[in-house]
């Protein structure tokens, strides 16, 4: 992994931990159509210092993490979602879910070379400010509400954003 890579790979588990925020991805995701590692991607372009993404640096990162979502992480997910509940499968269920979330990581790797360098004068407000315009680029004004407690996490996060 790269530097870039694994500096956002901390982030997006660290802002996944945050309470209410899994849930919330997990709507953006399944209720809006929306990939989750895109979503945290913005969020850490803002807090690391990497500055906001425009409509045509979404779309970059779209074309980079759409089609390994489609082809790996995505049938990854619905077998691991047809597991769940099996007796027997428990194991298998679980092994799914850490493959399912290696796929994550590697969508990471695709993406973290999209990201520009930190800005050392970016302030924690605006850090924090353009993680929130990222964020909300991306779900769009039928995902804000889905995504407000990823909002209020990473003012939450303080100084770790």
């Amino acid at each position: 992994m790269t530097d870039a890579s694994d500096a956002f790979w901390r982030f997006a588990l660290a802002l996944y931990a945050r309470p209410g925020v899994a849930p919330a991805c997990l709507e953006l995701q399944d209720r809006h159509g929306k990939d989750v590692i895109i979503a945290l991607f913005g969020c850490w372009l803002g807090a690391s210092a990497r500055g906001r993404l425009d409509p045509a640096a979404l779309a970059r990162a779209e074309d980079t993490a759409g089609p390994w979502r489609r082809q790996v992480v995505e049938p990854l997910r619905r077998t691991r979602h047809a597991l769940k509940g099996i007796v027997g499968a428990e194991a298998l269920y679980g092994r799914m879910k850490e493959i399912e979330l290696d796929a994550e990581r590697s969508a990471i790797l695709r993406l973290a070379p999209l990201a520009a360098a930190p800005d050392p004068g970016a302030t924690a407000e605006q850090r924090l400010a353009d993680a929130r315009a990222n964020l909300a680029l991306y779900v769009g004004a039928a995902g804000v509400g889905a995504a407000a407690p990823i909002m209020a996490a990473l003012g939450d996060m303080g100084e770790a954003v």
